[in-house]
């Protein structure tokens, strides 16, 4: 996506834009002469996440654009006023509120902690509310005024609540304010738009979630930073309302190789589809060559596993998994890869397993076989875990190296 310099000069508020998708629409949005706003927690370094307002605003300058760094926790009701306050201060009002902070969570109903429910709702919806209503009287003196939430299109499908019904609930209360206050706003003539990547997006807090190797199966946050962009670029009487796709608006500005998007373009044809978009149920269809497993087939892999077990797996991994089986072939088995050369077997582990994943052995069968992909079986509702999830996700090593033994 090429830069038309039409958003120099304009200002622009990025919640959680030290890192990741909000640093990537800054960056872009820097090298059109843009000034800034960095509106986030993140003012020390983070033990684990790269990034923080004060390195985003170093690399937001070194673009071509102009910045502030803003220490602000979204939940902080006096902290946005502060923090929108000092935008105008030194920019002379805003123009455009990116609503990208964000918490997530995939936890059962269950295993959900107030404190975590709490803390994804009111970083997400309340968040996104609060931002917005101290911004809008701002947007509406601004040029050209958007708002722009990081959330996704308001999808009914029971397969997005039944597995982190939370989660769901915070990102929707985003995608809820998008269509109220795109249709409260349409005579002020700003536009109240929400933007989702079509795949997943390759982030640092992706890494604590699922692991490195998850980079090969995302986009850069780049994609993201580009379809915000176009859509920052437009006419804000023009669109509104509207829940949009990075792909999709990219496709419309002439884009059609997104190769370069890839983590690895050598797998762009193969990546993961983002949560609460039908098509990845689809993506996630098993292909069985029996539609009937039998007791073998589950011997079959746990021979398969224990051909492939080593020290050095175990060193690598640490960890002891337990495994509900359910449908025609229902049982417990444990694969215990945090004890000497590892093992495997029927029935409960001999030490407590740091993370318990319960499938159909119809889709355990395709997932080990190379089939069906964790982490899409996980996201549609196939595969739940307990425990570790981070942890349960290191067992994609291990089935890659299985697809040629089943």
């Amino acid at each position: 996506m090429i830069n038309t310099g039409k958003l120099a000069g304009r200002t622009i508020f990025i919640t959680g834009a030290s890192r990741g998708i909000g640093k990537s629409i800054a960056l872009k949005a820097a090298k059109d002469g843009a000034n800034i706003v960095i509106a986030a927690k993140t003012a020390d370094p983070h033990p684990k996440l790269p990034g923080t307002i004060y390195t985003a605003a170093n690399e937001i300058e070194a673009a071509g654009g102009k910045a502030l760094p803003c220490i602000m926790d979204v939940r902080d009701e006096k902290q946005v006023i502060n923090a929108v306050e000092s935008a105008v201060a030194k920019f002379g009002g805003i123009d455009i509120l990116v609503n990208n902070a964000s918490a997530i969570s995939l936890t059962s109903t269950v295993a959900t902690e107030m404190k975590r429910y709490d803390l994804m709702n009111n970083i997400n919806a309340r968040g996104t509310f609060l931002v917005s209503k101290v911004c809008i009287p701002y947007l509406q003196k601004g040029t050209n005024p958007h708002i722009v939430n990081i959330s996704p299109p308001l999808n009914m499908n029971p397969i997005w609540f039944k597995n982190h019904v939370a989660y769901t609930m915070a990102k929707y209360g985003m995608s809820m304010c998008v269509l109220g206050m795109a249709e409260e706003f349409k005579s002020d003539g700003i536009a109240v738009n929400a933007v989702w990547p079509r795949t997943a997006i390759h982030t640092a807090a992706m890494d604590m979630l699922s692991g490195p190797d998850s980079q090969n199966a995302c986009r850069k946050p780049e994609i993201m930073g580009d379809a915000v962009y176009a859509l920052l670029c437009k006419d804000s009487r023009s669109i509104t309302g509207q829940f949009l796709i990075d792909e999709d608006i990219l496709k419309k500005e002439g884009i059609i190789d997104f190769t370069d998007y890839a983590c690895n373009p050598a797998n762009k044809d193969n990546l993961m589809i983002d949560f609460f978009l039908d098509e990845a149920v689809g993506r996630a269809k098993i292909f069985n060559e029996t539609n009937n497993p039998t007791e073998t087939q589950m011997a079959r892999i746990f021979n398969a596993i224990n051909a492939n077990l080593s020290s050095e797996l175990v060193s690598k991994t640490g960890a002891i998994y337990k495994f509900n089986v359910k449908g025609k072939e229902s049982g417990i088995w444990f694969l215990d890869l945090k004890n000497g050369n590892g093992s495997t077997g029927k029935g409960e582990p001999s030490q407590p397993a740091d993370a318990t994943l319960t499938m159909d052995s119809e889709n355990f069968y395709a997932m080990f076989s190379g089939k069906l992909k964790p982490t899409s079986a996980f996201m549609t509702g196939k595969l739940n875990i307990s425990g570790n999830i981070q942890k349960a996700m290191k067992l994609e090593k291990l089935m890659s190296s299985l697809k040629s033994k089943l």
